[in-house]
């Protein structure tokens, strides 16, 4: 009997809004890692939160020279959770959404330990890693921002929803996740990095109790089409999409699920395409490898795949705590690769870039956020990679990479 069903070979990414109880986690965390830098430049961060029911809890070590109270600290949260989109809605009760003023925040940080600082700061000017670990970073051709397109569209419309929930607090609240399908049609079209067609679309989002599950759909579903996903890969007609498969929900934020730092950490990244390193990047400071190494092992495997030397690739760096070189550099293209083979790429990142935290820091200023630049909360909402406007996106050294074509 002669199967008709057509072939497929399925990938899925998600993704969450900064409304989610994690990224309110990481952005509270990574507002106070804002606060000490922009205040002292040489400050040492690791500030993890955990949110729960109405409680903030603000735990880890910082040596700083800026000066935050406890009250500050707790401020700053309130700010965050305010900047997120939960500030007074009278359109969710207190029962249903979590308000600023129920907020209690405990603030439990210590001194970082002499004993780590001894290794990252050295007598002769360089920076030894905070802490050894591995990172992962990731590029691929399937988009123009040479990320993953699964993760692509499903940050599109999250931003999309999200941005509505913000503007029309009286229709939708702000914690949302979604989630895209796409089909490669084979394994052979996945390897290549040449999706088919966005398979299938969820998207959940908390509405207020007055409005009823048809009508939330409908303004879901205009959302989505009003998303600007590629019409060659998106047809409404001929694409799975559930919109609050479970049907509505007024209940949400942290009041109804508990949120905690770094554990949205294929969500930061590459949703799934890639491996992810050991740690997260939220809640430390620029000299932790997790973030600094994320950052420079993205910018790698970026350029790698922009000069056209692979269409995908990954690349991996590790680090040994208060070491500045790297303890290894490994580039795999997935077979990918068009002219120097993935040995040849390994050996030409270690001999072109130092990948030390110093060289990290000063080549993205790192220990420089500010409004102007980029703040480390804004990233921490929007996700660790893959926005054009972060400095470890710019493709600022393509005639070093073009070179080897």
């Amino acid at each position: 009997m002669e199967n008709n069903k057509k072939q497929q070979y399925l990938f899925t990414s998600e993704v969450v809004s900064p409304g989610h109880p994690d990224k309110c986690a990481d952005i509270i965390s990574d507002t106070i890692v804002d606060k000490l830098i922009i205040g002292d430049s040489k400050s040492r961060v690791a500030s993890e939160v955990f949110v729960a029911g109405k409680h903030v809890i603000i735990g880890g070590e910082v040596t700083s020279n800026t000066q935050v109270s406890i009250e500050e600290y707790k401020q700053l949260a309130i700010d965050a959770l305010e900047k997120i989109g939960y500030f007074n809605n009278p359109h969710f009760t207190d029962e249903e959404c979590l308000k600023p003023q129920n907020v209690d925040v405990q603030v439990l940080l210590n001194r970082q330990s002499p004993d780590i600082n001894q290794g990252v700061d050295q007598e002769d000017g360089e920076t030894g890693a905070g802490d050894q670990g591995i990172m992962f970073g990731y590029a691929d051709s399937e988009t123009s921002s040479y990320m993953p397109s699964a993760i692509t569209y499903a940050r599109m419309l999250m931003e999309k929803v999200y941005n509505y929930a913000l503007h029309h607090p009286a229709k939708l609240g702000v914690d949302i996740k979604t989630q895209v399908t796409m089909d490669y049609g084979c394994k052979n079209n996945f390897e290549s990095c040449n999706p088919q067609r966005i398979d299938t679309i969820v998207i959940s989002a908390p509405c207020v109790s007055s409005m009823n599950i048809k009508e939330l759909r409908t303004l879901i579903m205009e959302l989505i089409i009003d998303t600007n996903l590629p019409q060659e890969l998106f047809n409404p007609e001929d694409c799975i999409i559930h919109i609050n498969p479970t049907g509505k929900y007024v209940s949400h934020s942290p009041l109804h699920d508990s949120g905690l730092t770094g554990r949205k950490l294929i969500v930061d990244s590459f949703g799934g395409y890639s491996p992810i390193g050991g740690g997260a990047q939220s809640s430390k400071d620029y000299t932790k490898v997790d973030r600094s190494g994320l950052y420079a092992a993205r910018w790698i495997a970026k350029h790698i795949v922009a000069a056209g030397l692979a269409k995908k690739c990954v690349v991996q760096l590790s680090y040994a705590i208060g070491v500045a070189k790297p303890t290894s550099v490994a580039v795999d293209t997935y077979g990918t690769y068009l002219s120097y083979n993935d040995d040849k790429l390994s050996s030409f990142v270690m001999d072109n870039f130092p990948l030390t935290p110093n060289w990290i820091t000063k080549k993205f200023n790192l220990d420089k956020p500010s409004e102007d630049t980029f703040l480390y909360a804004d990233v921490a909402a929007r996700g660790q990679v893959g926005q054009s406007d972060y400095p470890w996106e710019q493709l600022d050294a393509m005639e070093i990479f073009e070179a080897l074509k």
